[in-house]
């Protein structure tokens, strides 16, 4: 029972020392995170933070897969509450917004951040947040491929152009929002989508008329 109190308690520590790891990245970038500032942040020794993470580039890999993991649980899961076609494209593009606008991490959107930071730097970190950029644009294909198979939108349809302009839509917002109106830039990027995807639609009584 004591190996398993332990084992809980340090699987409570990394899980809190990643949380905090994403948030810090925000801030300082993905470079500028390190165990000792960790550590300071949490108020706990940088020993016991070795314990998990041997090294910066590793504590960046676990961060990247933490936030991996934030970004599935709130904006991929809830839109695909949705129903499968149009209106779950619309509530993935709404969830990634909602979850901006949430300031939930203070520094801005970590990906977005992060491959700035990142795309002139080879090596395991900048070779990760490639990965997980390509899963990304994969999972957005997939949605649309399932709104053409269901008739939502036309069979001749570029799948891989209309992801570019989801994700680009996004990306627009979380750079724009910290920088100038953030409420201008949240309702051009959700008015883009809605006005893309009325226009390609059969059937456009399958999403609002404007923005809600």
């Amino acid at each position: 029972m004591t190996v398993d109190g332990r084992l809980a308690r340090g699987e409570r520590t990394r899980n809190a020392a990643l949380d905090a790891a994403v948030v810090l990245a925000t801030e300082v970038g993905l470079d500028g995170l390190s165990l000792a500032q960790l550590a300071d942040t949490l108020g706990v020794s940088k020993s016991g933070l070795f314990a998990h993470w041997r090294s910066k580039e590793a504590l960046q890999l676990a961060a990247i897969d933490r936030a991996v993991a934030l970004w599935q649980e709130r904006i991929a899961a809830p839109a695909l509450l949705a129903p499968r076609g149009v209106r779950r494209l619309r509530a993935l593009h709404e969830a990634r917004l909602d979850f901006y606008a949430a300031r939930i991490l203070p520094g801005g959107c970590f990906f977005a951040n992060t491959q700035f930071e990142f795309n002139a730097r080879p090596g395991p970190v900048r070779d990760r947040l490639a990965e997980v950029y390509g899963q990304w644009a994969a999972f957005l294909e997939r949605l649309i491929q399932q709104a053409v198979d269901a008739g939502e939108l036309p069979a001749d349809l570029d799948i891989a152009q209309l992801a570019y302009e989801i994700d680009a839509l996004g990306m627009a917002a979380a750079m724009h929002s910290r920088l100038l109106d953030p409420d201008a830039a949240y309702r051009h990027a959700r008015a883009g989508l809605l006005h893309r995807l009325r226009r390609l639609c059969p059937d456009p009584n399958l999403l609002p008329e404007g923005p809600s």
